[in-house]
């Protein structure tokens, strides 16, 4: 899952993205309206973290503009506002819910979680190919009956494609999904966790679950 942090605060920007990049989410931060709302449109994010108040564009604005575009990326507005006329005309822009700050790190994980659990398409809390089963509450993986311990990022990866199984990803699809865009486009490292997910799935036959489609990418068929 990859998110786009939206904060002016550059420290609680980094605060954010450490938390949710340690629950294994991918997370851009951005400190400006104008610059959220190019990445936003271009960007492919689950979820957007947007602040109320930021320069050059506020949240606001930028949600407005976002939904006149048709982008329908849940948005999760973050304020120090409290008043009711706030939240009103944060919900009226286009957010989907509304946190006040300071706020505590575990209701904004779970204000995260719950509408992850509602987009245009629901995402299933269990995913399933063959006989690999992803419990997205529990973070487990399971071959058969067996626990197969991931790290972060690889059980990233492999929920990426599980949700786009029957599709080929190219390298740089499962880059941009997976990492945030500080990582050189350059690197080998999609590659690198492939060959780790394959170890850990299947070690005596590589490409049973996770195929090569030799000169675009990898696949994991049902």
């Amino acid at each position: 899952m990859r998110i786009l942090v939206v904060e002016d605060v550059k420290k609680l920007a980094s605060y954010i993205k450490k938390g949710l990049e340690a629950q294994s989410y991918s997370v851009d931060c951005v400190y400006d309206g104008d610059t959220a709302e190019h990445k936003a449109l271009v960007g492919e994010y689950d979820l957007i973290l947007l602040d109320l108040l930021l320069p050059k564009k506020d949240g606001i604005a930028v949600c407005q503009t976002l939904r006149q575009k048709g982008l329908p990326t849940p948005i999760l507005m973050l304020t120090a506002k409290r008043e009711i006329e706030d939240r009103v005309n944060g919900l009226n822009c286009g957010a989907d819910d509304y946190l006040v700050k300071p706020f505590d790190f575990e209701e904004l994980l779970a204000r995260i979680r719950a509408l992850l659990r509602r987009p245009k398409e629901k995402l299933p809390e269990i995913l399933k190919v063959k006989d690999i089963t992803m419990d997205n509450s529990t973070r487990t993986v399971k071959r058969g009956n067996d626990i197969i311990p991931l790290s972060l990022k690889e059980y990233a990866v492999l929920e990426y494609m599980i949700r786009s199984k029957n599709m080929v990803l190219n390298r740089d699809q499962i880059l941009n999904h997976c990492w945030d865009w500080n990582l050189d486009t350059f690197s080998n490292v999609v590659d690198v966790y492939i060959k780790k997910l394959r170890r850990k799935l299947n070690p005596e036959n590589n490409e049973q679950y996770i195929k090569t489609v030799r000169g675009v990418g990898y696949k994991i068929e049902e």
